[in-house]
């Protein structure tokens, strides 16, 4: 591949380049951050890479591995700072070395304690130019999810939730409130996320599958987590008929014994926590068992009880709301209260993007 551009942009160029092969895997690499890298060499590039379909090899290995370019004074464009630490693979920093690349340009110093601000001087060390900050901005955004999981205790929560243009969010008269296009959006925030939250009243009223049904992006399904105190949630529901083919977590309490077997028959993974004094779940408690198992990006897909829980316990990062064109009056129910219209008065709009009638409005809450 080969593309020649000549002017003093060039850095932000190619760094953008990498931030697009960064969001192709973006909530599909596990633990691992979703990674960009371009290579290039008398300006033009010669190879591009990015952080394999579940979270290995990283990116720059890819890069490197597939260019049948000499790699001798090339230069390597990084959405994250090049690891320098040994995980499931060897550190990133090596095989830079060992093909004799001259300049190193990263976006973000890695948050991981293991890498964070350690390449620079062991890459200098060894002759290759380093410098970083090249559309920060841009990456803190795109890293935002990665740098919450490694500085601090929880996952990234994203809350979607859909209301008419009068901020109900049931129709009596119809199942969906938002347009197909509100729909698709959906299935594509899904496939950017690792983990997708809901309720058994939400299975038992909408009988949703919860996954990704985008055309090539099926595989991207996140595995779906069931909140049930009592395993009310249909063995013949969708979610629960599907269980073999999409991990099913269900969060209980009750120890039903003729259910549990049931539900593990069917390849549900079930995890039981105690309520509170209150007799309900510790929602945080319950983020900090996902994130122990291994999730980072969290989406949350329910009824506005839930949604509301999430956002008073202080738990969201981010609000998805889609708003259809049109109102539904008497037919509507489950109106968006007071406490959510206050909270989003505060805080910025980050996205407002027209879906042919339809708004998807973006608030950044943490």
């Amino acid at each position: 591949m080969f593309t020649n551009i000549s002017n003093n942009k060039n850095q932000r160029y190619f760094m953008r380049l990498a931030l697009q092969q960064a969001k192709i895997n973006l909530g599909n690499t596990n633990n691992n951050p979703s990674v960009g890298c371009v290579i290039v060499k008398n300006n033009n590039i010669i190879s591009i890479g990015r952080t394999a379909f579940k979270g290995v090899p990283h990116a720059e290995k890819n890069a490197i591995t597939s260019c049948k370019e000499q790699l001798t004074n090339s230069t390597l464009y990084s959405t994250l700072e090049p690891c320098v630490h040994f995980g499931k693979t060897p550190p990133c920093i090596n095989l830079i070395k060992l093909k004799k690349i001259k300049r190193v340009f990263f976006s973000l110093k890695d948050p991981d304690i293991r890498t964070f601000n350690k390449s620079k001087k062991i890459l200098q060390k060894h002759r290759i130019k380093v410098s970083g900050g090249i559309l920060l901005n841009q990456s803190n955004k795109f890293y935002k999810s990665y740098i919450k999981t490694k500085n601090g205790s929880l996952p990234f929560v994203t809350a979607k939730i859909a209301i008419s243009k009068d901020l109900f969010t049931v129709s009596k008269k119809t199942k969906w409130i938002t347009n197909e296009y509100s729909r698709a959006r959906v299935h594509l925030m899904r496939s950017e996320h690792d983990c997708i939250i809901t309720t058994y009243q939400t299975v038992i009223k909408d009988n949703p599958m919860l996954n990704c049904r985008i055309k090539g992006l099926e595989n991207r399904s996140p595995d779906r987590v069931i909140i049930d105190k009592n395993l009310k949630t249909p063995i013949n529901s969708k979610i629960i008929k599907s269980s073999s083919k999409y991990n099913t977590i269900i969060f209980y309490t009750n120890s039903n014994t003729k259910r549990i077997n049931v539900f593990k028959k069917m390849k549900v993974k079930l995890i039981k926590i105690d309520t509170n004094l209150n007799d309900h779940f510790d929602l945080q408690k319950m983020l900090l068992v996902l994130k122990k198992i291994g999730y980072s990006r969290i989406f949350l897909e329910s009824g506005i009880n839930l949604f509301n829980s999430f956002l008073i316990k202080k738990l969201v990062d981010e609000i998805q709301i889609f708003v259809s064109s049109k109102k539904i009056n008497k037919s509507g129910s489950s109106k968006i209260n007071n406490y959510v219209k206050l909270l989003l008065k505060k805080k910025s709009l980050t996205i407002n993007v027209n879906l042919f009638g339809d708004k998807l409005k973006s608030y950044r809450i943490k």
